[in-house]
């Protein structure tokens, strides 16, 4: 069955070294990179585990890019149609920001734009957000964002859904919002907002499947089975390394696919 990753990145060495990840390469066990990860092996991970597209994204943050738009570009284009772009942009120069979302749209060809709001201690309703996401629903992409703690070492406050995914959803309701890492220890809260919005999602990223909180598993063999996309954080997760207990979710073939591809081929427009 053909898998979509809906949150990864094929990282630099500015992004995998850099000091915030300390805590993310003790819980792994792996060390720093000695050099760039070739792009083919980002393409054989996936391709182990049937990832047909996985979504890799950039990574901005106030003390400059961890991952380019334009490096981004170069990855995709070496990866045989098996990735595609994900924006990045500063916050912090709105007008310069939109230009940059709507050139990596538009002539970069990229279907999404993220933020990590940890990175900028910055939560999704401050007003530095608001112009990108009024261009998201211009260009018609989806908003990628973190919920739940921070595993790298910074302040998890701006990973709560309520109030600041629930107040972002409010303020623009044509904006389709993706809710990367499940929410947790707030996944209650997740699920609650993923059902008062219908553009509101979430994506499992950071977790394998035997780690996904009971709720969720609740929430997407019954009315979520439309709401959740399957993601993984790699490098930090391997898709087979999330996949590898799928099985034990007891999951339907309908919710299987869905999970799997069916929901981000939809939210994305793949």
């Amino acid at each position: 069955m053909p898998v979509i990753d809906a949150w990864m990145q094929h990282p630099t060495l500015r992004h995998s070294n850099h000091e915030m990840f300390e805590s993310l390469r003790r819980w792994t066990g792996r060390g720093l990179l000695e050099e760039p990860l070739p792009v083919k092996a980002t393409v054989s991970a996936l391709a182990a585990a049937d990832v047909e597209v996985g979504l890799s994204s950039a990574w901005y943050g106030p003390q400059g890019a961890l991952i380019t738009n334009d490096e981004v570009a170069e990855f995709v284009a070496q990866s045989d149609g098996r990735l595609r772009g994900v924006a990045g942009a500063d916050l912090t120069k709105p007008v310069q920001a939109v230009r940059e979302l709507r050139r990596a749209v538009q002539e970069l060809g990229f279907v999404a734009f993220r933020v990590v709001p940890w990175l900028w201690q910055l939560p999704p309703t401050d007003r530095l957000y608001y112009p990108l996401y009024s261009a998201c629903v211009d260009l018609g992409i989806p908003f990628c964002t973190q919920v739940g703690h921070t595993g790298p070492l910074r302040p998890s406050e701006t990973g709560r859904p309520i109030p600041y995914i629930d107040q972002v959803a409010l303020d623009f309701p044509g904006l389709t919002i993706v809710c990367g890492h499940i929410g947790y220890p707030w996944t209650t809260e997740m699920i609650a907002v993923a059902d008062k919005h219908a553009n509101v999602y979430i994506d499992t990223s950071a977790y394998t499947a035997r780690r996904y909180p009971r709720e969720l598993v609740d929430y997407l063999r019954g009315r979520g089975r439309r709401k959740v996309l399957f993601g993984t954080n790699y490098p930090m997760i391997t898709p087979s390394q999330a996949l590898e207990h799928l099985e034990e979710l007891g999951l339907d073939e309908e919710t299987t696919e869905l999970f799997l591809a069916g929901n981000a081929r939809r939210v994305f427009s793949l």
